[in-house]
């Protein structure tokens, strides 16, 4: 399968934060960060595999700063890695004072999507190459956060078989 840059995933949303999206604070509710992610983290991902695809996980929501009433929400992802049929997908969220252009850093994310076929089974997808200092940052440390989560994932299917096995008693 041909490989595909980093950069052609890459995927930018970039909104205004209003009064309904805000908590008493007069800051973003997570909630909508956490929505905005994985919108532009699924568009990241289709846009890599050309296919459906599934979010698997979220690995991590770092939030650093809020994003106030009035300001913009800036996003930026693309796929950080790949394995055979999944993709991690690295999501930067900005806030942006739109009278002075002034950004900051205010969110982190690491999502993995499974590309699907026409019957909804995982299929593969093709292996992706960083360009960027960002991006070769991003996937030098992706193989630790992949075992991470494949780790994860088998200690949840032992607890679960434990769980049934305690059920039948």
């Amino acid at each position: 399968m041909k490989e595909k840059k980093a950069a052609e995933s890459r995927t930018v949303l970039t909104d205004i934060v209003l009064p309904p999206d805000t908590n008493y604070h007069g800051t973003i509710f997570g909630g909508n960060v956490m929505a905005y992610i994985d919108k532009v983290a699924s568009i990241a991902a289709m846009r890599h595999a050309r296919s459906m695809v599934v979010t698997a996980s979220s690995d991590s929501l770092d939030f650093i700063s809020p994003i106030q009433t009035g300001e913009a929400i800036c996003l930026e992802g693309y796929v950080s890695y790949t394995s055979q049929t999944s993709m991690e997908v690295y999501v930067k969220v900005e806030a942006e004072n739109l009278l002075t252009g002034e950004r900051r850093l205010t969110a982190t994310s690491y999502l993995t999507f499974v590309a699907l076929d026409e019957n909804r089974k995982p299929t593969p997808v093709p292996p992706v190459v960083p360009e960027t200092e960002e991006e070769k940052y991003q996937y030098a440390g992706a193989q630790e956060r992949h075992e991470q989560r494949q780790k994860r994932r088998q200690q949840r299917k032992e607890r679960q078989k434990l769980e049934a096995l305690m059920k039948d008693e």
